[in-house]
């Protein structure tokens, strides 16, 4: 893996799903669930989707949704990806089968990776686990556990990242992914388009460094260097 890609979260406006695709993000989501700060109607979403390229990647976010709303959104939509963000056990998971599903899991203290085993999706996203809370709460748990999480499952990396600490996320986690929501808002459900930006460029600079690295391992391993 050389580069970490990155998911925007919590887009409500053509505004901010085109700066944060000409920011370099490769995912936008959009929360569905009407209890978020960051809602927004599958209409108003599915209005700003047209809008985009036909290239851009977009993620509906759910908690607790009938899975038979989830797939007829996602058709609608035509969703890249689902994301489940509330207590869906793996049955209810399988049932989304014919759609990329990330599942969120929530860590907290005690957090057991096996957890992760028993859910068969297409990543897998780690948040910290607030109570009340089903995401978007800014606040960061201990990594050290994503690092160990990567050898079950690809992880999308969460939860208070922003542009003090992506440059960390990235070169000492190597998540797959990276989802950022309240780390790049002005205030509760609008982005900050310069904060946007900013932390996009941190992630470019933390991302070319990876890269470098890679190359120059695969130059060792063909024995072009010493």
């Amino acid at each position: 893996m050389t580069r970490v890609k990155v998911k925007i979260c919590g887009i409500r406006s053509v505004e901010e799903a085109e700066a944060a695709l000409d920011a370099g993000a490769d995912a936008l989501g959009f929360n569905f669930w009407p209890k978020s700060p960051r809602y927004i109607t599958p209409k108003s979403a599915g209005e700003i989707i047209a809008r985009l390229s036909p290239m851009a990647s977009t993620v509906g976010v759910f908690v607790n949704e009938d899975a038979a709303r989830i797939l007829e959104i996602a058709t609608e939509l035509r969703l890249s990806a689902v994301q489940l963000h509330g207590d869906e056990s793996p049955d209810y998971c399988a049932r989304l089968s014919s759609i990329k599903t990330i599942k969120a899991i929530r860590v907290g203290q005690d957090f057991d990776l096996r957890v992760i085993e028993g859910y068969s999706v297409a990543m897998v996203l780690l948040d910290s686990d607030i109570k009340g809370s089903y995401g978007g709460t800014g606040r960061r748990f201990d990594w050290r556990i994503a690092v160990e999480a990567k050898r079950l499952a690809p992880i999308i990396l969460a939860g208070g990242i922003n542009t003090e600490n992506v440059w960390d996320a990235i070169t000492h986690v190597r998540p797959a992914a990276i989802d950022v929501c309240s780390g790049v808002e002005a205030e509760r459900g609008r982005k900050d388009l310069n904060k946007l930006r900013s932390f996009m460029a941190v992630v470019a600079r933390a991302n070319a460094l990876i890269a470098g690295e890679a190359d120059e391992s695969a130059q060792v391993s063909r024995g072009f260097l010493p």
